[in-house]
Order: structure tokens, then sequence, then C-alpha cells
């Protein structure tokens, strides 16, 4: 069944339009002129607020031999994180083509924006809407040459629990699954499910990131169950 999902939407779209889509702000006209409105606004005020405070932050990084194996002899990362450290997690692996998932919704659309600006790409879906249609194209764009990245206890939770998405994609392209954190001083948005984290400027923040995780090509399903629990695992430690 997945493959012949995969099949028909290798069908639909050249390998060409799928990269130029992932990288380009996508077309408005289906939505309302005041839904245009709010996501132009949203994606600039979501662009502006990560721009100027990223600028101030002062970094501390460990494990950065990790990145270092997990890019070596053109290896592309499938980075992964915690949902809730977006805000800086955009900022400091900007300007590297990472493709990341956004939900085929409103507020997808301006975070698909916002995060192209800052050298992204978007490829449409979550774990609630198009899924699979997500993980085909991320797949399509890492055979492509792009790297990747899930916040992988999103799009609704529950916070802190890693789903399936990143190992999937590992098994599928061989690539590895990169976990990392970042922990700052911040300002926590109580009321969203993740405790939304918005640093304080001029924080210093501390990048964590744990050895990277493979996944065989011919994993069953048990073993893609220990791969989740391994990346959990791996999460929960950088996260303390």
């Amino acid at each position: 069944m997945h493959a012949s999902a995969e099949q028909q939407f290798k069908g639909a779209r050249p390998i060409e339009e799928t990269v130029a889509r992932a990288y380009t702000f996508a077309d408005l006209s289906s939505y309302p002129a005041k839904r245009r409105f709010l996501i132009r606004a949203a994606d600039l005020t979501f662009f502006l607020l990560i721009k100027i405070i990223g600028r101030t932050i002062r970094w501390q990084v460990h494990g950065w031999e990790n990145w270092e194996t997990a890019t070596r002899e053109g290896q592309l990362p499938i980075y992964t994180f915690w949902h809730n450290r977006v805000f800086l997690a955009t900022y400091f692996w900007r300007k590297r083509r990472i493709v990341v998932m956004t939900s085929q919704s409103f507020d997808g659309e301006y975070i698909a924006r916002f995060i192209q600006r800052f050298g992204y790409g978007a490829a449409r879906g979550s774990s609630t809407r198009g899924a699979v249609g997500a993980i085909i194209e991320m797949t399509r764009l890492m055979r492509a040459g792009s790297p990747t990245a899930f916040t992988i206890d999103g799009p609704k939770g529950p916070r802190y629990v890693a789903k399936m998405g990143a190992v999937l994609l590992a098994k599928k392209t061989g690539q590895p699954i990169l976990p990392f954190t970042i922990t700052a001083k911040h300002w926590e948005a109580r009321k969203s499910w993740d405790g939304f984290q918005v640093p304080l400027p001029f924080a210093r923040a501390r990048l964590d990131i744990a050895p990277p995780i493979y996944v065989p090509a011919n994993a069953d399903d048990a073993t893609l169950d220990a791969k989740r629990d391994e990346l959990q695992a791996s999460l929960d430690s950088i996260n303390q």
C-alpha cells in the first residue's frame, strides 16, 4: 500500500517541481483576502521576532562532533527536536536548506513562509493532515540532497513524546536521525499544549546534540518501535 502511494505521488510531480515547491512561497489565491493578509502579517512578525532576538543570543554548543559524524561522507541528518524549541532551532540551523514538515492549514502556511525566509524548505503535511504525502515528499527531497527536520512531538502532542515520523524517514532513506535540544532562559506560553518557549533577549543558549541514530532498511515493526524508544531516550537524556 505504501509503495502504491509513493508511485502515485512520484507520478504526480517531477523532482525538480518538488524541490522548487519546498523552497518557494505557496500561492495564497485560494484564501480569502483577510486570511491572505493575516498569513503575510504573521509570517513577517515571526520572521522579524526570531531574527532580532536570535542575533542577541550567546551560544554554547555541546556535541558538535555528533553533527560532524552525521554529516560525514555526504550523509544528510534528519534533525529531531521538541516542538517547544522551534524558536531558537529555527535561528541556529538557518540557511542549510533543511526541509520541515508543515501542516496543510492556515497556521501551517504562515509557518512555511517564515521558515522559508530563513532558508528552510517546507513539506506540506502533518501527523494529522497529509502525513503520508509529506513523508514521501521528504524522502524524495532527501534523495535530491536536502536534509530534513521533525518537531517530533508535534503538531499537537503529547508534549515530549516522540512519534514515528523521523524513524520511518530514516528507514526509507538510510540517513541518520540527529536528536538535539536547545535550553535558554525564556518566556513560556503556558496555555499552549507544548509550553512554547520564547527566549529572552541576550540570553545564553545551550545547544546539545546527541549521537546519530541509524535505522536499517529492513527494519520490522519491532525494530522500528525499538528505534523510536531509542530516540525518546536520547531526547530525554539531553533535555535533562
